[in-house]
Order: C-alpha cells, then sequence, then structure tokens
C-alpha cells in the first residue's frame, strides 16, 4: 500500500530562510532514507537534507536560489508501506564465497510494546568492538532498520539497526565506548510490531571455492582497508558529504578525510568514494587527495612557545582541496615574458578621468582582458578543456574569462561573460561591479561559473613573476605582476619602457612550450596596440 507524506525541512537551529544552493533530487525520483534532496547553505556553513523516508519523490516544490526555514513543506514523498524483508545486521567481511540466506518477515516473531532495552546483535567472533557513530538521542522517533550507532572492528564498520518502532528513551553509549554482544545502547518505549528474526536464524551456506581454471575474484570492497590509509575521525566528520556517502565510505573504509569532492562547493560524492577505491585498488599514486604521497608530518607546535589556533575561512577549505587536486593531477609549465605597456598607460591615465567621471574605474586589468580575447581567438586550445576520459578536446565557442579576486574571506573567481563581445569600457565597469561583490560575499554562484581561461593580477601589490596554478578544468592561466620601467634597446640606444610581466602556466597535456610562447608574445604585441583595444564593438 503506497502513503504519501510531506518532505519537511528539520531543524535547523538558529537560522532562518536559509538558501538552497543545490537541488540533488527530482520528481520521480527513487530515494533512500537519509539520501540526500537538497543542499543548503548559511553563513556558517552547507548542510544536505536528507529523505525522511525509502520512496519515490512526487514533488520538488522548491529550486535553487529559495531560501527555507525549519518546518517549511519542500515536496512530496511516496513510500510502500507494508510487510518487507528484514535484513540482520552482520559484520561486513571479505568476500570468502558464502552466501546468506535470511529470514523473512514473516518468520520472524512479534514483538509488545513498552520499554525494552536496545542491545547490540550477535558480533560474531569479535568482542570489545568501538562505537564510532551515534545517530539517535532522548525524544527521537526511530523505524525497525533504522540505525542506531555505527561499530568499527579492525576490518569493517556496520550499522547496529532498531529491532522496534518506538521513541528513544535514553542513549547509553557515546562515540569512543566500546561494547560488545548484549551491551546496552539505549531504552525505546516501543510500539507491537514484527521485529527481525535474529543473528542465529541466519543460515550460511558455503559455495565451493573457485578452481586455478576460472578467473581470479575481484577483490571486494571490505578489502581495502588493507591499503587505505586509517580513518581520521576529525576529519572525517568534517568532511562534506551527504549520510549516505558517509555511509558508503564506512562500508569500504575510506577516510574521507582524504577524497577530493567533485560535487558543488567540493561535496563528495558517491562516484568520488568509489574513485578513490579503485585507485588505490590499481595501484595508482596521482589519486584524489594525494594519497600514495609521503604524509606530512604532524607537529605539536606548543611546544615550541605560544600559539593560536585560527581556522580556516569557508572559501579557504573549498579552494584548498581544488588548488591541490589541479597541481598534483595537471602536468604544469609556466612561461615568463615581458609586454610593452607604455603607450598603453599613456594612453589609460588620459582617459582615466573622463571614465571616472561616468562612474568607471579603468584599471589595466580591464585592458589585459581585452587584449586576451585576441591571443585566445587565435589559439583556441588555451579555451579548451580535457573531457573527462581525457579522450577528447572540447574548445568553447564562448570566451568567458574569470579574474583572481582578493577578500578578507580569501581568493574568488567571478566570471565576465562574452568579453570578445564587449569593449573596454565595459569590461571595466563589470570589473568594478563583480569586485565588489566578491568583497561583501554577496556573488551568486552564475557569477562564478563558465570560465574558459582565468587572469590572477597581483600588479597592484608587486611582485616580478610567479606560478599562479592552473583553475581545473581549465588548461591555462595569466598570472600578471607589476609593471616597471626598464631600459630597453631600440637598435641604437637604451630607452626607458615600461614592461609588464607575464606568468602563462598551462597543461602540458593540452599545450606545448611553443604555443605557449607564441600565445605570450601575441598577447605581448596586442598590449602593445592600444587603439585596437580601444576600437568600439561592431
Amino acid at each position: 500500500m503506497a502513503k504519501t507524506i510531506d518532505i519537511v525541512m528539520p531543524d535547523l537551529g538558529d537560522f532562518e530562510n536559509v538558501e538552497i544552493i543545490e537541488v540533488l533530487a527530482k520528481s520521480g525520483d527513487t530515494v533512500e532514507r537519509e539520501d540526500g534532496l537538497v543542499t543548503v547553505e548559511t553563513d556558517k556553513a552547507s548542510m544536505d537534507i536528507p529523505s525522511p523516508e525509502n520512496g519515490v519523490i512526487e514533488t520538488l516544490t522548491i529550486a535553487v536560489g529559495d531560501t527555507v526555514s525549519t518546518g517549511d513543506v519542500i515536496g512530496s514523498l511516496t513510500m510502500e508501506v507494508g510487510d518487507t524483508v528484514l535484513i540482520t545486521p552482520a559484520i561486513a567481511t571479505p568476500i570468502t564465497g558464502e552466501t546468506t540466506v535470511l529470514a523473512s518477515a514473516e518468520d520472524a516473531p512479534s514483538k509488545p510494546a513498552g520499554k525494552q532495552t536496545l542491545v547490540v546483535p550477535d558480533l560474531g567472533d569479535f568482542d570489545d568492538v568501538e562505537v564510532i557513530d551515534v545517530y539517535i538521542a532522548a525524544g527521537d522517533k526511530v523505524e525497525i532498520e533504522d540505525s542506531l550507532v555505527t561499530l568499527e572492528t579492525d576490518k569493517a564498520a556496520m550499522d547496529v539497526p532498531a529491532v522496534v518502532a518506538g521513541t528513544i528513551e535514553s542513549v547509553l553509549v557515546k562515540v569512543g565506548d566500546r561494547v560488545a554482544a548484549g551491551s546496552s545502547l539505549g531504552i525505546i518505549d516501543a510500539v507491537a510490531g514484527a521485529v527481525p528474526p535474529k543473528a542465529e536464524e541466519t543460515v550460511v551456506e558455503k559455495v565451493v571455492p573457485a578452481t586455478a581454471a576460472q578467473p581470479a575474484p575481484q577483490p571486494s570492497a571490505t578489502e581495502v582497508p588493507k591499503t587505505l590509509p586509517a580513518i581520521d575521525e576529525a576529519g572525517f566528520s568534517k568532511a562534506h558529504a551527504s549520510p549516505s556517502v558517509r555511509k558508503l565510505a564506512r562500508e569500504l573504509g575510506v577516510n574521507l578525510a582524504k577524497v577530493i569532492g567533485k560535487g558543488a562547493k567540493s561535496r563528495i560524492l558517491h562516484d568520488d568514494v568509489k574513485s578513490f577505491v579503485k585507485a588505490i585498488l590499481t595501484g595508482h599514486s596521482g589519486i584524489p587527495g594525494g594519497s600514495g604521497l609521503p604524509e606530512v608530518p604532524s607537529i605539536d607546535f606548543s611546544k615550541f612557545g605560544e600559539i593560536d589556533v585560527q581556522p580556516l575561512t569557508r572559501i579557504q577549505k573549498i579552494s584548498g582541496p581544488r588548488l591541490q587536486a589541479s597541481w598534483i593531477n595537471l602536468p604544469h609549465v609556466t612561461q615568463h615574458d615581458l609586454a610593452d605597456i607604455t603607450q598603453l598607460e599613456a594612453k589609460r591615465q588620459e582617459l582615466k578621468g573622463p571614465a571616472k567621471e561616468r562612474g568607471i574605474s579603468l584599471t589595466p586589468l580591464a585592458f589585459i582582458m581585452k587584449a586576451c580575447v585576441t591571443a585566445l581567438v587565435e589559439f583556441p586550445k588555451v579555451n579548451s578543456s580535457l573531457s573527462d576520459d581525457g579522450e577528447n578536446l572540447i574548445y568553447k565557442k564562448y570566451c568567458h574569462i574569470g579574474f583572481a579576486a582578493d577578500t578578507p574571506q580569501g581568493l574568488v573567481v567571478p566570471v565576465i561573460r562574452d568579453v570578445d563581445k564587449k569593449d573596454v569600457y565595459e569590461i571595466a565597469t563589470e570589473l568594478g561591479e563583480l569586485s565588489a561583490l566578491a568583497r561583501d560575499g554577496k556573488l551568486k554562484l552564475a557569477q562564478l561559473q563558465g570560465a574558459g581561461f582565468t587572469i590572477s593580477s597581483l600588479g597592484g601589490i608587486g611582485g616580478t613573476a610567479f606560478t599562479p596554478i592552473v583553475n581545473a578544468p581549465e588548461v591555462a592561466i595569466l598570472g600578471v605582476s607589476r609593471s616597471s620601467m626598464q631600459p630597453t634597446w631600440n637598435g641604437s640606444e637604451f630607452e626607458p619602457r615600461l614592461m609588464l610581466p607575464l606568468s602563462f602556466s598551462y597543461d602540458h597535456r593540452v599545450i606545448d612550450g611553443a604555443q605557449a610562447a607564441r600565445f605570450t608574445t601575441l598577447l605581448g604585441k596586442a598590449l602593445g596596440d592600444v587603439n585596437a583595444l580601444l576600437k568600439a564593438i561592431p
């Protein structure tokens, strides 16, 4: 029998009107309890809102950009109500050629209502097992098969499900406690109903081992912990992942602190966890998160003197793993060059006053961005990306350019779209508007997406050259340092010219050294022809 229920926003604490930054499901999707439906973001953190039950999404009445509060109905879910097959909990072990025949719900006894003690089931040969997660609290309502706690042995992790439905009266364990079969987990005020068969009713049937002529068995998921790094509980708890992804990671013994998420805002997806395991099993060293690389030593700096620990900003937490992934996975090369911008700067100073009267700050970056269009048209590979399988090159027929903006929270990269269709004044106007939004933390998601090429300008600060990291999946980035007057030989004498240092980093899989040198040479010529840069867009 089908039953339709409302999907209601859970308690969000002190937050109201929280923005939805991603919708993870749609009408018609089949979801399981705790699967993420939407992702919301406060000024402190982002979180997934899970499905309340197993079922099929009937409607979702929200979209990215909407705001919600505790108790808001965001859709409806249809679930099947009736007899189900109940699975006896068991420690996950490596594939050994055994099959398990499980008792059905028809064989399950009926359990009376009233206060009862929830206990740890038979753990086989394991004793003194650690509690690594507690999912219940006093007052929670649970259904049969809802997870109560997660236990971890030296081989695998397992969730202990509720064997009766009801309301939790008290919880008798906490993270870090050690338990054994029969240990009390909590007190529940139960409602009458069927309960899963006891572990003793599970029948194990041996299968004849494979002969030498048969293909070698594939390593099972639960064999992974033999080679996976130990789970860092502190890092695991802070990882940006939905409950279902966390459960999968526990089952596979994956340390989420080592996995780089490819979802929105670096959220770790199921595929990210699977790719992490696959990379280790195949012996790849350049896997997500830098596994296979030597660990940085952990040092207690307080031993040497007074310290002050400050948390990373949200932007730093997001950008750090992405930059690390780009540095590890892309073969970076940086081409350094100088561009003569003597005439450009003279013209800019001439136009600066009139532009300011129009409310436009005519910065050098506007001219540099316009010059990049000329070079990108001539060298379309620089405005491309490798396909996910690495077999094809995706050429972009649009010209969207990102620029690194320095903010109190860290670097962000707003994007100016269709730069090739805008003149220098329009580009300068957008640069000012997006920079102000970046500093105030008010950029929208669309204003941070779609770039095919990025410029990182440090000219207003200083430096003579640097090696910017490519903003993958882009294949190149331009670094700009502070211009300086330098003696330049004109064929008969040295003359002072204003020279702009250019640092062009690129993905060597796509761009070779000769192309890079030609790109920066053409870019330098474009910066030297200020009249062409100021030419009106037809």
